[in-house]
């Protein structure tokens, strides 16, 4: 009886996933892989552009993502010192705004009458357009990276607690120098790190639209995407280019798969998180938290920015405002766009939420403890998402809804598209629940289960009373980042919400900043709010969940 339960259970999972993952991605690929049109898309010079550029975003801002977290994992992994136990929640400080409405700050850091210039103006030298030409392009590879290096940062800390100290005593025993340890141990075990980090940043920062389409980086493949959905109809061009967006995704995680997953080395034991960290003393003992304080500090200009942005009558021209005002606070809450786009969000996420915790938590035991002969399968489905670019996902329930008429009833982008959008914040988050609550189960002995059994106790009564109290901790972490990335999803939002009364938080502050006059400020001041909001549910997520919060962020 159990073991038919849980295959009646796990073909519900897959049926989940056949609906909202699958059709999706087929409906795109259907649409799409018109011949004529694919030609169309390769012989375009500007999508073609798009395409290099989407490219060159992904490349450096996963380059720049390596040199800020390796150096940081390292130092955090190799000393103890005071204050060591916060770095983790610092270093998560970055994530508590979407890259998008970071930009805002971005461009009150680098604009023409920004910060830098008129910190240069200050002390006689001429302004910089930090912003123009080949500058916007750095911008958003910064912007982004400093959004996405905490989940490269959290994967490598795994990955150097998992080396074992011994191999590098004994490499230093005969005779290897510093780099040639590095070089010839450390890389080489850091490859799985490498890869969980560096295969998502990749993908999220070749798909990344919100960003882009804040600074007018519009010769992006995303964007490009974006102003073609509205045309979906009757020109099937955004199909072609979402279809070569999910193909180069592809190719860059097998790449990168390829490329670090191959021959990573493994030791024979594990290492002790903290085993082989060298105790500082003295003064010196206050240096590593220093570089971890002033990194953040940098990482976290933007959000200064868009508090001093919010919270300024006006800036422009000076290094920091004249006059400070809550006035744009004020009118962010009594904004037509802004209360009901709360409304819009939590109750989107709730739902989502609910629907990613029945997913990811119904896997996570049939492939912990059912012992299912497909289990393996079942849990690549599940992860799948973590690997499909959020305009794929949005561009295909929108494309759903235009091929089948069932699809049409069930989830109407125009008329009503809580159900849309709440799918698809769930199908993506499933992940997150699955790892969390996987890891649980791992650190649970089935013991105690068998025991309660033995006692008498049936299997549902087991999971209720001895499994789920066990794991509680890993199921609140999974339903707090489920939520909090669903209230400020942007790929989905930006091209599925296409009625204001259906705007959710981020949709809003898009078009707040598109207003002219005092717009920016206003969606700066509702940035301030989101941010605060997300910072809570990312601090009591570190506190619960510790350093395997890394866990969350791996393929």
């Amino acid at each position: 009886m159990k073991r038919l339960l849980s295959v009646f259970l796990a073909l519900a999972v897959l049926t989940f996933f056949a609906l909202f993952l699958f059709l999706p991605l087929f409906t795109v690929v259907a649409e799409g892989c018109d011949p004529a049109v694919m030609r169309e898309v390769f012989r375009s010079r500007l999508y073609l552009q798009g395409m290099m550029n989407s490219l060159a975003l992904a490349v450096v801002t996963t380059a720049i993502v390596f040199l800020i977290s390796i150096p940081l994992a390292a130092l955090y992994d190799k000393y103890d010192f005071p204050g060591k136990a916060a770095c983790s929640v610092l270093m998560m400080a970055p994530m508590i705004l979407p890259p998008f409405v970071g930009a805002l700050g971005f461009q009150q850091l680098l604009g023409h009458y920004g910060l830098l210039n008129s910190l240069l103006g200050a002390v006689g030298l001429p302004p910089v357009d930090w912003l123009g030409g080949s500058g916007r392009f750095w911008s958003v590879c910064m912007i982004q990276a400093l959004h996405l290096y905490p989940i490269a940062y959290l994967n490598l800390i795994t990955a150097f607690a998992n080396i074992d100290p011994s191999l590098l005593e004994s490499a230093r025993n005969a005779g290897a120098g510093p780099w040639e340890r590095f070089r010839r141990i450390t890389l080489p075990m850091l490859k799985p790190g490498l890869l969980a980090g560096g295969s998502i940043v990749l993908i999220w920062a070749f798909t990344e639209l919100g960003t882009p389409l804040m600074f007018g980086y519009n010769t992006v493949t995303p964007v490009q995407i974006f102003n073609g959905v509205t045309e979906l109809g009757t020109n099937p061009a955004a199909y072609s280019l979402v279809i070569v967006t999910l193909a180069v995704s592809c190719l860059l995680y097998l790449g990168a798969k390829l490329l670090l997953g191959h021959g990573a080395a493994a030791s024979a034991a594990k290492g002790t998180p903290g085993a082989s960290a060298r105790k500082l003393n003295g003064p010196g003992r206050w240096l590593p938290l220093a570089v971890f304080i002033g990194f953040t500090f940098v990482a976290s200009l933007p959000h200064i920015c868009l508090v001093l942005i919010a919270s300024s009558a006006s800036w422009s021209g000076t290094i920091l405002p004249e006059h400070f005002s809550l006035m744009h606070y004020r009118n962010a809450l009594g904004d037509h766009l802004v209360v009901p786009s709360i409304v819009n969000s939590l109750k989107y996420a709730l739902l989502a939420t609910a629907l990613a915790l029945a997913a990811g938590v119904l896997t996570a035991f049939l492939t912990r403890r059912a012992k299912l002969k497909f289990g393996w399968m079942l849990d690549l489905v599940a992860m799948t998402p973590l690997m499909i670019p959020g305009v794929v996902m949005a561009v295909g329930f929108l494309g759903m809804s235009i091929r089948y008429q069932w699809a049409r009833m069930l989830f109407d982008p125009v008329a009503n598209p809580v159900f849309l959008l709440a799918i698809a914040y769930a199908v993506r988050r499933v992940p997150y629940v699955l790892r969390s609550v996987a890891g649980g189960l791992d650190q649970t002995p089935e013991e105690l289960e068998r025991a309660a059994r033995n006692a008498g106790a049936g299997y549902g009564r087991t999971i209720l009373k001895v499994t789920l109290p066990l794991v509680a901790a890993n199921l609140v972490v999974g339903a707090l980042f489920a939520f909090s990335f669903s209230m400020m999803e942007v790929s989905d939002s930006l091209i599925l919400a296409q009625k204001a009364e259906f705007y959710p938080i981020t949709k809003a502050i898009y078009e707040l900043s598109q207003y002219l006059g005092a717009g920016p400020y206003t969606a700066a001041a509702f940035g301030v709010w989101s941010m605060c909001f997300l910072a809570s549910i990312l601090a009591a997520a570190s506190v619960l969940l510790g350093k395997k919060i890394g866990s969350l962020f791996s393929i």
